[in-house]
């Protein structure tokens, strides 16, 4: 089976070891993304926009695995607060609405950051 790893140039890529994305035959993993950039956290205090970032950079990661966001057969969003789910559920469905993948939202204590709001993974199958 052949691999392909896929880095965005995060400094943590190296300190942890791991890959923006993993394509592995014609499955493309997206790790866990979130709304910081090289100027630091986007969309402070905003999970939309903090979503839609990430929605952006998921869609780089599989297009430089070769892949569409039409290939996408799944997301998982982790959310600091549950009561956004409404305005990250918007961002999924401008990017997802005529897609469909299965996706699950979930409340978690906290992510690496505390103005991180929203982190986001992906599947998807060319």
């Amino acid at each position: 089976m052949d691999r392909l790893n896929i880095a965005s140039g995060g400094k943590w890529e190296d300190i942890v070891g791991y890959s923006r994305a993993v394509r592995a035959g014609n499955m493309i993993f997206v790790a866990g993304t979130t709304a910081y950039s090289d100027n630091g956290i986007v969309g402070i205090n905003d999970p939309y926009t903090q979503a839609v970032y990430i929605f952006k950079k998921i869609e780089s990661a599989i297009n430089e695995a070769g892949g569409q966001l039409k290939d996408v057969v799944s997301t998982r969003m982790f959310v600091t607060d549950i009561s956004n789910w409404e305005e990250v559920g918007k961002a999924h469905g401008e990017f997802f609405k005529d897609i469909k993948p299965v996706a699950t939202m979930v409340e978690v204590s906290s992510l690496i950051d505390p103005g991180l709001l929203v982190e986001i993974e992906a599947i998807a199958v060319v």
